[in-house]
């Protein structure tokens, strides 16, 4: 689906226009177009990207292909931007990014997706009601639309921030932690995922911020870049602050296990303790009982009775010592 705008001063002219109008509206400096491609045939790829536009071959390359990681590419008269839109899935703990792809010139720009995006959805709209707010040029609108992008990883870190809360939960009152660990696991690689995307995103925004591409984004727009780069700032902090959460539960969970193995143990040593005594008397007293049990009278009883005494005695007195010391 593709869908254009074709702005002047700011004002909507028209939408929805043939790509042969559009190429002949590139050469009208007083028009602004944003062109929207979202999931487009290869039949209109290569109509778009390369018989409209004339984009370079590797920008388009880079377009159609998946790309892990964010970039910006400085072309003659255009720059080519890749961005991450992030979503967190709480059904399977994991975050699920959508590549924007955005080609930023002079007086056109082209936005290439495979999935829909909420950030272009919401600017859209936005143009559609007030465009003079938004479509003054194409470096405003790039703003705008990286704006309301940044702001939808906002639902994406609650979500995960919840899931950090009620994992701590579990592990401080769950009796059965056995898949805990694997939820950590899966979690700090869902939290390094994150971080893999908002760095170099950093670096993006950071290049613009520093006027680096003067002849697509003016001088008096980098101000508003900045607030976008001090945003990525404060959603990088929290992505540290996360895998530091993590890292602090997984501790947790560790030292949890360890004391409850050593209550164990403590329990077993304790056991083993108390039944020295019946060790060592009837190790002692084995061979040394005269006559066998029910074979003699009234020798076996008073030597069975005083081997039972002589043990429970000692074991009382062993348990009073651990009781008294507060081992157990």
């Amino acid at each position: 689906m593709i869908r254009s705008f074709i702005f002047s001063q700011g004002k909507l002219l028209n939408q929805d226009v043939g790509l042969d109008v559009l190429r002949v509206l590139l050469y009208d400096e007083d028009v602004q177009i944003w062109v929207d491609a979202e999931k487009p045939t290869p039949e209109e790829i290569k109509a778009l990207l390369q018989d409209v536009f004339n984009f370079h071959p590797l920008a388009i390359e880079d377009c159609v292909a998946v790309s892990e990681r964010p970039k910006i590419d400085d072309y003659e008269t255009y720059v080519f931007m890749v961005i991450h839109a992030v979503d967190y899935l709480h059904s399977s703990h994991e975050f699920s990014t959508t590549e924007l792809n955005m080609f930023i010139g002079k007086n056109f720009f082209v936005t290439y997706h495979e999935e829909p995006l909420r950030s272009t959805n919401t600017i859209i709209e936005r143009v559609q009601r007030n465009a003079p707010t938004i479509a003054r040029a194409p470096d405003r609108l790039t703003y705008h639309i990286l704006d309301v992008l940044l702001d939808n990883y906002q639902p994406a870190l609650n979500e995960l921030s919840g899931e950090l809360a009620n994992l701590e939960k579990k592990v401080l009152t769950s009796e059965d932690t056995t898949d805990i660990m694997n939820d950590v696991v899966k979690l700090k690689n869902e939290v390094s995922h994150l971080r893999q995307i908002i760095t170099p995103q950093r670096e993006v925004i950071a290049r613009i911020a520093r006027g680096e591409f003067f002849k697509v984004f003016r001088a008096h727009l980098l101000p508003y870049f900045r607030d976008l780069l001090d945003q990525l700032v404060r959603i990088s902090t929290l992505a540290d602050n996360y895998r530091d959460s993590l890292t602090n539960i997984m501790q947790m969970h560790l030292n949890l296990q360890q004391m409850q193995v050593n209550r164990v143990i403590k329990v077993l040593t304790v056991l083993a303790t108390l039944t020295m005594p019946i060790l060592a008397v009837t190790s002692f007293y084995g061979m040394n009982i005269q006559h066998m049990p029910n074979t003699a009278w009234p020798t076996w009883p008073y030597a069975y009775a005083w081997i039972i005494s002589l043990t429970l005695g000692w074991t009382a007195l062993l348990f009073w010592y651990i009781r008294r010391k507060g081992w157990y």
